[in-house]
């Protein structure tokens, strides 16, 4: 194992870019040996967390712990090494009946970050986030010891590491449960909404709906403001198929991604762009309603399509910026969250609404709470410090709070929620920079 190698990195949003050390090792003894001889250390899966969250000083790579334990077919178990992608999984166990309970926007994400950032998806508000179905992990802690958690046993450090952004130490593997599925397929309706009124109704309609989301506009301003796309979904039967598709219910679909080959000039992203590309992607659906059968893939991971969609902000890169409004108070919120975002002219190509269920009391450190959650991606330039400094603004008045697996420069009343993960050996620039209250 080498040391003090040192190189260049970021996340996904190229932003920030640092020098610092980074080690892969699959060796427990060699693992060990490393967490005992460093301070400041954070794990880091496949880098698709946005800001500093899973940069540190010395940075371990779970890359190499990427092997698969076990798989109870009958129970629908998995257990497998923390670097194992979901896309790996998804592999492995669609073709036997199975889905993820829960899966964010991306398939490309490790597992011990989905517990790290206890990660949600367009079913928060039906069957909860990604910790509700991790059964177990082994974690090396800052005395250097591995221990089991789960419910039963070191039941608090389960729960203050589940959403805990790695800062109670490194996650080994991890035993999940998966959820029965009869084909890969997804029964979806689109339904356009006209404005903020409209969609928040859709959401009140779809709360029956496993998975709801919607795509906003937030280039409009006025009475369009809100103009949306409501893509609600169920995992389709196999009756429901055509029956070409019923020869094979469970068909993986081949990964054929085209990948953005350079960064692009930061010139052709600006508020004429963002505008036209959000007026193609509401027109692309020419009626108020569609509903259709199609493949998991699509539904789940849009963008996964184009391999480093990320260089398309530049080189100076972007921020994902995702908050959460009390449900009480969401649409008025909403509105002024969209209307900031309109007159700065410093618009998003990807803007997401979700509703989110109650939080599990018991995952104290999981982000998601009773309310609606707007994702949106900002090109870092001189504009947006003071735009998102608007945006929190507006998120404390409502007593929301902001995604810290999203956060790179957001108040520090806003992303110190956590609690029981201090101790004297494992941080990341986001934690240092939120201790110093930046």
């Amino acid at each position: 194992m080498k040391r003090d190698f040192k190189v260049k990195v970021s996340n996904w949003g190229n932003y920030p870019m640092v020098e610092k050390e980074v080690i892969a090792e699959d060796n427990l003894i060699k693992i060990k040996e490393y967490v005992r001889t460093r301070q400041q250390i954070i794990a880091r899966g496949n880098g698709r967390c946005y800001g500093d969250a899973s940069l540190a000083e010395h940075i371990f790579s779970t890359s190499r712990l990427n092997k698969f334990i076990s798989f109870d077919r009958l129970n629908g178990v998995i257990e497998c090494e923390s670097g194992v992608l979901l896309s790996d999984i998804l592999a492995v166990v669609v073709p036997q009946g199975y889905f993820l309970a829960v899966t964010p926007g991306t398939k490309y994400i490790t597992v011990g970050g989905a517990i790290a950032s206890d990660v949600h998806g367009k079913n928060h508000h039906a069957e909860g986030s990604f910790s509700d179905y991790v059964l177990s992990f082994e974690l090396i802690n800052s005395e250097v010891e591995v221990l089991t958690c789960s419910r039963e046993e070191n039941a608090d450090l389960f729960w203050a590491t589940v959403g805990g952004m790695g800062l109670t130490g490194i996650i080994l593997s991890a035993k999940l449960q998966l959820k029965n599925i009869e084909t890969s397929y997804i029964r979806q309706e689109t339904i356009k909404a006209k404005n903020l009124d409209e969609i928040f109704q859709l959401f009140d309609e779809s709360e029956n709906w496993t998975y709801n989301v919607a795509w906003i506009d937030c280039m409009q301003k006025g009475e369009n403001i809100g103009r949306s796309l409501m893509m609600r979904g169920e995992h389709a039967l196999r009756a429901e198929l055509l029956p070409k598709l019923q020869k094979n219910p469970l068909a993986l679909k081949k990964d054929h991604i085209a990948t953005l080959p350079f960064y692009l000039p930061e010139f052709l992203l600006n508020s004429f762009s963002i505008r036209l590309v959000n007026w193609f992607y509401y027109r692309k659906q020419s009626s108020d309603f569609k509903a259709n059968i199609v493949h998991y893939e699509p539904f789940f991971y849009p963008l996964d399509v184009l391999g480093e969609w990320n260089k398309m902000y530049g080189k100076k890169g972007f921020i994902q910026y995702q908050m959460v409004l009390p449900k009480n108070s969401g649409k008025q919120g909403m509105r002024e969250i969209l209307e900031t975002i309109a007159h700065s002219g410093n618009g998003s190509f990807l803007a997401v609404l979700k509703l989110f269920g109650k939080q599990n009391q018991h995952a104290y450190n999981s982000f998601p709470m009773e309310g609606y959650t707007l994702a949106l991606d900002f090109k870092v330039n001189k504009k947006l410090p003071a735009l998102v400094q608007a945006l929190d603004a507006i998120v404390e008045k409502y007593g929301g709070r902001i995604y810290r697996t999203k956060d790179s420069m957001s108040k520090s009343s806003l992303t110190s929620y956590l609690k029981n993960v201090e101790n004297t050996r494992f941080s990341s620039l986001q934690s240092e920079r939120i201790q110093r209250g930046l």
